[in-house]
């Protein structure tokens, strides 16, 4: 079990960023959330199972289809035992 917490910059919201994250941790048994922030940034905490984590982190780098990302902030966290992932 891992938590990785991560800010996505680019032309990242507009785009079903965050719907798209949800539906794949959901799809992948991850736990967390994701948001829009404020300054144009998509923030999430991603927490399960590495290989899981470690795709959608992947997936981050991307995005769906009308994102582009400049670059992916990434930092390890303690596992909090999250259940569901949820958009906030």
């Amino acid at each position: 079990m891992i938590r990785r917490h991560v800010v996505v910059h680019g032309w990242v919201q507009g785009v079903f960023f965050r719907d798209t994250v949800r539906r794949r941790a959901e799809g992948a048994g991850l736990s967390g959330w994701v948001r829009n922030n404020w300054d144009g940034t998509v923030e999430a905490v991603f927490e399960g199972e590495r290989a899981a984590v470690e795709r959608l982190i992947a997936y981050c780098h991307e995005g769906p289809r009308g994102a582009s990302v400049d670059r992916v902030e990434l930092v390890e966290e303690d596992p909090e035992g999250c259940s569901g992932f949820r958009i906030v």
